[in-house]
C-alpha cells in the first residue's frame, strides 16, 4: 500500500489588525526646530490643538492640520513633521513628541513678472518682506508699468489677527496713474486704506475703508465737454463691504459649482464724492455629457447720488462692454456717450449663457489640450442713467426704458486658460441689438484678462 507523503506546512503567522483609532496616544511635547525671527506665540497658536489628540490617528491628523496652518502663515519655505515616542524616566508609555522642522523664508525677497489686465499687460516689480516683526506681518512694495500708460506704486501690509490665518488685517497706501481713452480722460489717484477679511458660515467677508485724492485730466482737446466739466480734483472717503461665496471647482473654466459676490459701497464719510452703490454677480455651472459644461452668468448694479441735483462723477460710474464681458462691443462701448466718449451709467445689467466643450477630436487630451475649450455663447446687457426717475414714480417706467434698450450678441470661439488666474478668448461675435452711440465690434474679437462674465 502506497502512502501519499505531504510536505509539512509551516505554522501560520497570526496577523493582528491594528486600529490606529484604538491606539492610545498622548502628545507631551511639540518641538519647532529652525525658528529664528518668528516669535513663539504665533507658531504656538497654530499647534496648540495637537495637544488635544486622543489616539494615534487623531494625533497624525491634528499634526497635519497644524502644518497646513503654519503654511498659511506664508513665512516658512518648508515644513517637515517627525513623530516619535517620548523618552525619559517621566515619559508616559503612550507619550509622543511631535517635531516640526521648518525653514524660514529669507527676510526680504523680490522679483519682476508680468500682470494681465483687460487687453492690457503690466510689468510688475516687487519687494516682499514675509515676516517683518516675527508674527507673519507681510509687507509688499510694488511698482507697475503698463502698456497703456498705466503706472503705479504702492505698499501693502497684511497681518493675521490674533494668530488666526483666516482673519486678516490689511493697510495700504498707493499712487496710480491710468488713462481711459474710451472716455477721453486720464486719472491720478493717491490713496490710503485699511481692511479686515474674515470667514463666516455662509461665505467670506471683506470690510474696507478707503480715502482717495483723485485728479482727473482730459487726454486731448477733443475730449467731450461732458467729461471736461468734471476735470479737476476730488476726494472720496468710502466704506465698502464685499461678500463672496464660491463653490466652483475652478475659477477660470469651472465644471460645477456656483459663485455669489455682493458688493456695497457707501461714499460720504468726508470728501465731495457722495453716493451709495450696489453690485451683484452670480454664476452657476452644470456638467453635461461628453465633458461639456453649461454656464449661466448674471451681473448687475445700481447706484444713487446722496446729494440732490448732483450727478455722480464719471470715475465712479458703471461701464459696460468688452471682449470678456458684453462680447460684440468694444471696451466700455455700451451706454451713454458724448462726442465718442463713454460717460458710464448709474445702473447696469448683464447676462450670459455659455456652452463649453472640448476641442474637436480632443487633441492633446490629458495634457496641453486640456487648457483649451470650444466656446458658444449668447450675452445681453444694458447700461444707462436713470436718475431722472424718482423713487415715488412707478418702477414700470424705469423697467420699460431699461428693457427697450437692451443689447444682445451671440458667437463662438476658443478659450485658453492662462495659469489659474486669467484667460484668453478668440471669438467670432455677431451683435444683434444695438443702440445709437454704441461702439460695436462685430466679427473676430480677442480678449485677455482676469475678470469675465
Amino acid at each position: 500500500m502506497m502512502r501519499k507523503l505531504h510536505a509539512e506546512e509551516p505554522p501560520r503567522r497570526q496577523v493582528r489588525n491594528l486600529s490606529l483609532q484604538r491606539t492610545p496616544a498622548k502628545v507631551e511635547r511639540v518641538i519647532i526646530d529652525g525658528v529664528a525671527r518668528t516669535k513663539d506665540d504665533i507658531v504656538t497658536k497654530q499647534v496648540e490643538t495637537v495637544f488635544q489628540s486622543e489616539n494615534f490617528e487623531d494625533m497624525v491628523q491634528r499634526s497635519q492640520e497644524a502644518k497646513d496652518l503654519m503654511k498659511k502663515l506664508g513665512i516658512f519655505k518648508s515644513i517637515h513633521i517627525e513623530i516619535d515616542t517620548c523618552k525619559g524616566p517621566k515619559a508616559s508609555s503612550h507619550g509622543y513628541q511631535v517635531k516640526y522642522k521648518v525653514e524660514e523664508m529669507r527676510f526680504m525677497t523680490g522679483g519682476a513678472h508680468t500682470q494681465i489686465g483687460t487687453n492690457d499687460g503690466n510689468l510688475l516689480f516687487n519687494v516682499r518682506i514675509p515676516n517683518l516683526f516675527g508674527r507673519a506681518e507681510r509687507v509688499v512694495t510694488e511698482y507697475t508699468y503698463g502698456t497703456k500708460q498705466t503706472r503705479g506704486i504702492g505698499i501693502h501690509l497684511t497681518k493675521p489677527v490674533n494668530g488666526n490665518t483666516d482673519v486678516l488685517f490689511g493697510a495700504a497706501g498707493y499712487q496710480a496713474h491710468s488713462e481711459y481713452p474710451w472716455s477721453g480722460y486720464k486719472e491720478t489717484d493717491r490713496g490710503v486704506g485699511v481692511d479686515l477679511s474674515f470667514p463666516s458660515l455662509i461665505g467670506s467677508h471683506n470690510i474696507k475703508w478707503e480715502g482717495v485724492w483723485r485728479d482727473l485730466r482730459c487726454m486731448s482737446n477733443t475730449t467731450s465737454f461732458s467729461v471736461r466739466e468734471q476735470a479737476g480734483h476730488s476726494l472720496k472717503s468710502s466704506l465698502k463691504h464685499i461678500f463672496m461665496r464660491d463653490s466652483r471647482d475652478d475659477p477660470i473654466l469651472p465644471t460645477e459649482g456656483t459663485l455669489l459676490k455682493l458688493t456695497q459701497e457707501y461714499a460720504g464719510l468726508g470728501g465731495n464724492a457722495r453716493f451709495f452703490k450696489h453690485d451683484v454677480e452670480l454664476q452657476a455651472n452644470k456638467e453635461l455629457i461628453l465633458d461639456s459644461v453649461l454656464q449661466l452668468s448674471l451681473a448687475g448694479g445700481v447706484m444713487r447720488s446722496l446729494e440732490p441735483n448732483k450727478d455722480i462723477m464719471i470715475i465712479d460710474r458703471f461701464f459696460l462692454g468688452g471682449p470678456l464681458t458684453l462680447r460684440g462691443f468694444n471696451i466700455k462701448g455700451v451706454g451713454p456717450h458724448s462726442d465718442g466718449n463713454a460717460l458710464g451709467g448709474d445702473m447696469y445689467c448683464m447676462g450670459a449663457l455659455h456652452l463649453y466643450t472640448p476641442l474637436p477630436f480632443r487633441p492633446g487630451k490629458g495634457g496641453f489640450g486640456e487648457l483649451f475649450r470650444s466656446h458658444f455663447f449668447v450675452n445681453a446687457g444694458n447700461c444707462g442713467n436713470f436718475q431722472t426717475f424718482s423713487f415715488d414714480q412707478l418702477n414700470r417706467d424705469n423697467m420699460d426704458v431699461f428693457r427697450n434698450s437692451l443689447r444682445l450678441a451671440y458667437g463662438a470661439g476658443i478659450v485658453l486658460r492662462l495659469g489659474g488666474v486669467a484667460r484668453l478668448e478668440l471669438n467670432y461675435v455677431v451683435p444683434v441689438w444695438l443702440q445709437q452711440g454704441d461702439s460695436a465690434n462685430p466679427g473676430v474679437q480677442l480678449g485677455v484678462g482676469l475678470t469675465f462674465l
